[in-house]
């Protein structure tokens, strides 16, 4: 079996996409692509007995049928620089291998998360999780990055205090805040990403780790750019439907009214307007 080879990959290889004010993803690494899909789908057959077209075929079918092994047998390597609030939500994708830079072997880099002006917003009234989308008042905004200045400076100041006088790593690093950057080497198959991309890229995901999905989707498309076009097509743009939900369509197209009340008729109606 041939090395994988993917062109647009090879582009991107080692190279940092920047996301927020200090943080990246890198690709370090990749281990098949389409044809890795197809041929572990197709183990009885040799290279070259499909065209690219029956390939297509066989990879959407087998995505859209959540036939998931295939997609298990391409895998990418990630760096990663991110917040560690990002991190800690992130990691909850358990089906990875990781190692993080760890504050009792090093000395942790005074870097702090900073969000832009335009991401300081209220709490949202519908979303427990998330904020609002009302603009809030300019001096309101400044008045937060000053807290965050302030307060990320005096923990690192005593961080480094604390250093100074001889007190180990592991101790001193623990007043130090969820803001602070963090890294570490990230490794995934295709389909748990797919799983991971489908969950943080959508809209009811913190607005920061939207951002690492979004550049790391870029990637996922370089390696395995037929699997990811079927991935966004059925998965990520698509929609999935309960049985009182499909009752409620069948109904709807027989031209009557929404039986759904509710929070449940809620969640549907958002459902059907999302693109």
């Amino acid at each position: 079996m041939p090395h994988a080879f993917s062109p647009e990959a090879e582009k991107l290889l080692d190279r940092e996409i920047r996301v927020l004010d200090k943080g990246f993803v890198r690709l370090v690494d990749y281990m098949g692509n389409d044809d890795r899909i197809v041929q572990a789908a197709r183990v009885s057959y040799g290279e070259g007995t499909k065209t690219y077209r029956e390939n297509a075929g066989l990879i959407d079918y087998l995505l859209r049928h959540q036939h998931t092994s295939p997609f298990e047998h391409v895998v990418l390597e990630l760096h990663c620089k991110m917040p560690i609030f990002v991190a800690r939500q992130w990691i909850r994708h358990r089906t990875a291998r990781l190692n993080e830079i760890s504050g009792r072997y090093s000395v942790m880099e005074d870097e702090f998360y900073l969000p832009d002006e335009a991401q300081i917003k209220g709490q949202s009234a519908n979303n427990k999780q998330g904020r609002a989308e009302d603009e809030v008042p300019p001096a309101l905004r400044q008045k937060v990055l000053d807290l965050l200045r302030q307060d990320q400076g005096t923990a690192y100041t005593s961080y480094q205090e604390m250093l100074h006088d001889g007190i180990a790593r592991e101790l001193a690093r623990i007043n130090l805040p969820l803001s602070l950057y963090t890294q570490w080497y990230w490794q995934m198959d295709l389909h748990n990403l797919f799983h991971f991309l489908e969950l943080r890229m959508d809209s009811r995901a913190q607005w920061e780790i939207r951002q690492y999905a979004t550049a790391i989707a870029q990637m996922a498309r370089a390696v395995a750019p037929i699997a990811y076009d079927a991935f966004e097509r059925h998965r990520l743009r698509g929609r999935h439907f309960s049985a009182e939900e499909l009752e409620a369509l069948r109904r709807m197209l027989k031209g009557e009214a929404n039986p759904l009340t509710g929070s449940k008729r809620r969640e549907f109606e958002e459902k059907l307007g999302e693109t």
